[in-house]
């Protein structure tokens, strides 16, 4: 078993050092190019007086962006992703929160680097990227290494606005990619379709799988998203077999009709999560490609990536919800009630884990990570973390765990207490809706909903009065031409709220 994540790329690039690795539609570099290049950013970090500690990730999306987190490892240090998509506040509450003092930019981002609020160091990866590897450095920082050594910091959305430093090991890293790789059943033959940023960590599905097996990952334009039949075109032109996305990107897809006249002719292992899949939508999926593999993950950032999963080996009706299935192996779930009890069969409770693949906590946050993670209520002998993700869930009948809805949520309305996520899962089994969002205006009492699909408002009403009680049919009804997605590709619940709030102010 693996200490350092370093030697998945070690083991690789003496096995295959020509093979093709991480590409996009401009180019690409081999096993022996990115651990070349890996080590000798970590050789000029490492020089320069950097070792454990942070370091920021300011490069546009590409395969050597990819090398520059392997090379800010081989120095002993942590990696921190930003990108110019993300809003100038976010990254100065970043840079605030982590007082960095080294930066690796390119050339498409170095200017930018230097207007942010920042005094560290600026280096840029085409020039340090051909230093000089020093190999004594490099066996003195992995003498020093340990497995508990935090990998990377992933920033995720924090309810007061300040967003929150996940940080993760290479204990909790190799214990997921181990755990996903048996399950997804990947290999060398595996050909990825990357589709997240990689400041989410869902991107380590694609990228540590990759220097593993020798597989490779293709990086997709990100404007491929906008155009269905244009990204069915270049999975299939790069021979993608295999994905890991969320479910608004294949939505996007089979919405839109794209799986009627072009398919993913090599597409055979497809994974997704982040979002409840509409059923109508996956059996689209699952018409048009019967032979493939469909896997349902969860899990959240906080504990490395996915918990749990479920293989969808069969097509479902429209009223059953897709289960998130079993914890991967060393991982257990806790259903805890209100009284911190389990919840027994057909009992709600809250989703708490257990496991390696738990991470470390928040950066710089101790406040809030002792809120989410927290002693084992049902351990009072010793101590013993586990994360609560605010996510409510209950087993079904055969002992599947099913995701029911966020904490927040969870709404009381004329008298009941409501489940948005089931407005949304009936919504969305009307035959002409895409996708679907609720919200909730607590001050004037009201339930509103958002779609995009060829159908009028009006006829939504009637459809959802036919399949819900009257205290759960929304009380205001939006047809939207596009739902607004984040950039990981969740529904942007945040965002229609802002937009929401605007217009009841006007």
């Amino acid at each position: 078993m693996q200490t350092n994540l370093l030697e998945y790329l070690e083991n690789t690039v003496k096995r295959v050092p020509d093979k093709l690795a991480f590409a996009d539609e401009k180019g690409g570099l081999t096993f022996g190019e990115v651990y070349d290049c890996a080590r000798a950013v970590g050789s000029y970090l490492y020089r320069n007086g950097h070792y454990r500690e942070p370091v920021i990730i300011f490069m546009k999306k590409s395969p050597q962006t990819v090398t520059a987190f392997f090379g800010t490892l081989y120095a002993g240090c942590l990696y921190v992703p930003i990108d110019e998509e993300m809003p100038a506040q976010r990254i100065a509450l970043i840079l605030k929160n982590l007082h960095p003092r080294a930066m690796i930019c390119d050339m498409f981002t170095r200017e930018a680097a230097k207007t942010m609020i920042y005094e560290g160091a600026i280096y840029q990866y085409e020039e340090i990227c051909t230093e000089a590897v020093d190999e004594q450095a490099l066996l003195d920082v992995r003498a020093d290494a340990l497995d508990i050594d935090p990998v990377y910091i992933v920033f995720t959305s924090g309810s007061t606005g300040v967003p929150k430093g996940v940080v993760a090991c290479h204990r909790s890293v190799i214990d997921y990619i181990e755990q996903l790789s048996e399950t997804l059943g990947f290999s060398e033959q595996t050909v990825f379709g990357n589709q997240s940023p990689f400041y989410f960590d869902a991107c380590l599905k694609e990228l540590y799988p990759t220097i593993k097996f020798g597989a490779t990952t293709y990086i997709i334009p990100k404007t491929l998203f906008s155009f269905p039949v244009k990204l069915v075109d270049f999975l299939n032109e790069y021979k993608i077999n295999t994905v890991c996305w969320v479910v608004s990107a294949l939505t996007m897809i089979s919405g839109f009709g794209v799986l009627e006249t072009k398919k993913p002719e090599y597409l055979h292992t497809i994974a997704f999560g982040s979002e409840v899949f509409p059923i109508r939508q996956f059996n689209l999926w699952k018409d048009a490609l019967p032979e493939a593999a469909f896997t349902n993950l969860y899990g959240p950032t906080e504990a490395t990536g996915m918990s749990c999963y479920y293989h969808a080996d069969r097509k479902f009706e429209l009223s059953e919800v897709i289960p998130i299935g079993r914890p991967f192996k060393n991982t257990q779930i806790l259903l805890l009630k209100e009284d911190n009890t389990l919840a027994g069969a057909e009992e709600e409770g809250e989703i708490c884990i257990r496991g390696t693949a738990v991470t470390m906590g928040y950066y710089n946050d101790f406040k809030r990570t002792s809120e989410s993670f927290v002693q084992n209520p049902l351990n009072k002998a010793y101590p013993e973390l586990i994360y609560r993700t605010g996510d409510i869930g209950r087993y079904n009948a055969e002992g599947e765990l099913i995701f029911v809805s966020r904490k927040d949520y969870q709404i009381k309305h004329m008298g009941h207490r409501i489940e948005l996520g089931e407005i949304e899962a009936n919504v969305n089994q009307i035959e002409e809706i895409r996708s679907s969002c609720c919200i909730y205006d607590k001050e004037q009492e009201k339930i509103i909903l958002f779609y995009t699909g060829e159908i009028e408002p009006r006829d939504v009403i009637v459809r959802i009065k036919e399949a819900l009680p009257r205290y759960m049919v929304p009380n205001r009804v939006r047809h939207l031409d596009k739902m607004p997605l984040t950039p990981n590709g969740k529904l942007n619940r945040v965002l229609l709220r802002q937009e929401y709030e605007k217009e009841k102010g006007e």
